[in-house]
């Protein structure tokens, strides 16, 4: 998988992060919340993102 980041929240690694894939899918990074009371399938999971970062990327026509 060729991975590409698009969009951060800052220039290091461990921010938050859109990545796209030459699958035509999208990868987020961002923290694993464990108080959200969802049941999840074991194969899925979840990750919490800051809504900047979504905006950002609409702003600069990334996704």
């Amino acid at each position: 998988m060729k991975v590409t980041k698009l969009v951060s929240t800052c220039d290091i690694k461990d921010c938050p992060t859109i990545y796209a894939t030459d699958r035509g899918t999208f990868l987020v990074q961002g923290e694993t919340p464990s108080d959200h009371g969802l049941q999840i399938p074991a194969h899925e999971t979840l990750v919490e993102i800051p809504m900047e970062l979504l905006q950002k990327a609409i702003r600069d026509n990334l996704i």
